[in-house]
């Protein structure tokens, strides 16, 4: 099922000084609303953004209907801005549609999509904003390091890339791909899988929400990355990506990241050690 809501910023077009009143949802906006247009949007007037809630951090609330901050939402709004709407409609799509490409009927998706090769071959990919490895995730006590965690049971994420570096890289012995996040997670907390191997950033908001009870004890180093998503074809990547450049060539990725993900981390990930392949 599929669920829209229209979230409006701003109707009118203000002086960059005048930050405050320079809002989509809750997020401000920089720069004069447009001073990068180029793009087409699917509906006239808006910028129509894809996402598999719930998305915690990333996108702040758990329908298209409650949402008005997060880090991905705030970068679409940014692109919506900088592009000349004022106004994004959220799309809610099951990560299965949206990981197989076989999504439509949305100008890009942003949902903590690594860019891989084998979704290039169903969908176009915008320049990364966001570069990231995968945790290591486990009850806390749990003993395992670089060489044992060979021999445990690990839960993936079917169909992502770590799923594809735990089995083909890392080559383990006992690996356990599950559907959705939430499954996975639940099976570690049930102790069916010894361990999680998913994005630093998906591990350390769960140890951070877990209070103790869960802890990230390595990370591997896999190039991975997160880009928006576009319909294959779309001719719109270019002038988008020009403005995923601009954001993080003036700071405000940075401070996006800042301000939703690290107080959720609860610690910078450069402390994390890094396990060898």
């Amino acid at each position: 099922m599929v669920r829209t809501c229209l979230l409006t910023g701003v109707a009118a077009l203000l002086p960059a000084t005048a930050l405050a009143a320079n809002l989509i949802g809750n997020c401000e906006m920089t720069g004069t609303i447009g001073d990068m247009a180029g793009a087409t949007p699917l509906k006239p007037g808006q910028l129509t953004v894809a996402v598999s809630l719930p998305a915690p951090n990333w996108w702040i609330g758990d329908t298209p209907g409650a949402i008005k901050e997060g880090y991905e939402y705030c970068l679409a709004a940014a692109l919506a801005w900088h592009a000349g709407y004022d106004k994004v409609q959220v799309v809610d799509v099951e990560w299965a549609a949206l990981n197989s490409g076989a999504a439509r009927d949305f100008d890009l998706a942003l949902s903590e999509l690594a860019i891989t090769d084998e979704r290039k071959k169903t969908a176009d990919f915008s320049i990364p904003y966001l570069d990231l490895g995968d945790g290591v995730l486990v009850k806390t006590g749990t003993a395992i390091d670089e060489k044992t965690i060979k021999d445990m049971r690990i839960g993936v994420l079917k169909g992502t890339p770590a799923a594809d570096f735990a089995a083909n890289t890392l080559k383990l012995k006992s690996l356990n791909p599950f559907p959705e996040q939430g499954a996975l997670l639940t099976a570690l907390r049930a102790g069916q899988v010894d361990a999680v191997i998913a994005p630093a950033s998906v591990v350390l908001a769960e140890e951070a929400m877990e209070k103790g009870a869960l802890a990230v004890i390595g990370q591997y180093k896999t190039g991975e990355a997160y880009g928006a998503l576009y319909p294959k074809g779309s001719t719109n990547a270019a002038a988008f990506d020009k403005i995923i450049g601009a954001l993080k060539a003036d700071g405000t990725m940075a401070k996006l990241a800042q301000k939703y993900l690290a107080p959720v981390w609860g610690k910078d990930p450069a402390t994390v050690p890094y396990f060898a392949p």
